[in-house]
């Protein structure tokens, strides 16, 4: 580990995920669903799985919240 160098990750550090950014109210919920998070999280596991593995740790955060995802997310 001496000689290995330093790379950036694709999440901030210190940056907290959690239920409680989920949407909570209806017309939130219906913004959301003109986003494709869905897709664009399946791409990104795709990207992972075949030639990223450095984001796997990203990838497997948002997964956790892939039936609600919110803003922050």
């Amino acid at each position: 580990m001496q000689d290995s160098k330093p790379v950036k990750v694709p999440i901030p550090v210190g940056v907290k995920l959690s239920a409680e950014q989920c949407p909570k109210t209806q017309e939130d919920e219906e913004d959301m669903s003109l986003v494709p998070c869905t897709s664009a999280v399946g791409n990104l596991m795709y990207e992972m799985v075949c030639t990223r593995p450095n984001i796997a740790h990203v990838v497997g955060v948002l997964s956790k919240f892939m039936s609600k995802l919110g803003k922050e997310h």
